[in-house]
């Protein structure tokens, strides 16, 4: 059931509060009505929509999961799985700003990352994926620059793997991830291999492993603009590529429209539109093919009285 709570001040300057949009914020405030005595609730987007936005249904459950993926990569909630195989959230910094008289007890799963026991050490299953966070704009740049650079020795190239002696650069800082596989036949050419990450922040199924994942397209998109766009515009994009890709929308098409997005400047909500435009946009007609001129048989016929 809705409870009342403390909204501080310090909330309307709060600057992770100011890196989501408004519609995420709102979400936050009124989850705060809605969460137990200890800052925890059911992470279900068709819920929380029932509870939050009853009143204003053009702001459906897919939006509202939205709002909950800005929430997340902000810091705001924290979102995990328990052993019930359910997902959950929780505020993040509840005991920080609420103050419960006479706390009831939560019927909830504690969060394995921030409410773990002193000496406990949570076991895989409890803890479940946290996703890593999108490389910067400047690692990003240097590994496509890598991947242009030829290689010192062109004799050492492998021919077998078509290369060509270029060299592939690495896109993540060290550390970031897991190292990635290399080519045991050419040790030159570094890694075959790279994962930008599998599974969308907002808790949508992970696709298959030799499918392209939103988080690589979003960082191709930050790769290829001159300077690295705001966080509120990346989460936003990024959640409407999820969508798309859950909808079965082809890799390539969504990487055409992206690039038609990149270059125009256009908000994300619009992606949609593009790739609508670069799948079904009709092909150019065929030109009427050119015929010589020849001068006409019956003269009088073609001309009348003009001549």
């Amino acid at each position: 059931m809705a409870r009342i709570r403390t909204i501080k001040p310090e909330a309307f300057v709060s600057e992770s509060l100011a890196a989501v949009s408004l519609t995420s914020e709102r979400t936050f405030l009124g989850l705060l009505t809605q969460v137990d005595d200890q800052g925890r609730h059911r992470d279900h987007a068709a819920i929380i929509a029932g509870q939050l936005w009853v009143l204003r249904p053009e702001h459906t459950p897919s939006e509202v999961e939205t709002d909950l993926a800005q929430l997340a990569d902000a810091g705001l909630i924290c979102r995990y799985k328990a052993p019930d195989h359910k997902r959950y959230l929780h505020i993040v910094t509840w005991g920080l700003h609420q103050k419960i008289n006479r706390p009831s007890k939560s019927r909830l799963p504690a969060c394995p990352h921030h409410e773990v026991p002193a000496g406990v050490t949570p076991s895989p299953a409890e803890t479940g994926f946290r996703e890593p966070s999108l490389p910067s704009h400047g690692a990003l740049r240097e590994g496509a620059r890598g991947m242009r650079e030829p290689a010192a020795n062109p004799g050492t190239a492998c021919e077998t793997t078509g290369q060509g002696g270029f060299k592939e650069g690495s896109m993540r800082a060290h550390g970031a991830l897991p190292e990635p596989s290399v080519n045991p036949h050419c040790p030159d050419l570094g890694p075959r291999t790279m994962d930008l990450g599998d599974t969308p922040s907002g808790g949508a199924s992970a696709h298959a492993p030799d499918t392209v994942s939103a988080k690589q397209l979003l960082g191709e998109y930050i790769a290829a603009c001159n300077h690295r766009p705001p966080d509120a515009f990346l989460n936003h994009l990024g959640g409407q590529v999820r969508k798309l890709l859950d909808e079965g929308i082809a890799p390539a098409h969504l990487r055409a429209a992206l690039e038609r997005h990149r270059a125009k400047g256009l908000s994300p909500s619009v992606l949609p539109s593009l790739v609508h435009e670069v799948m079904n946009a009709a092909s150019p007609a065929t030109p009427a093919a050119h015929r010589a001129w020849t001068n006409p048989t019956d003269v009088v016929a073609a001309y009348g009285d003009e001549l």
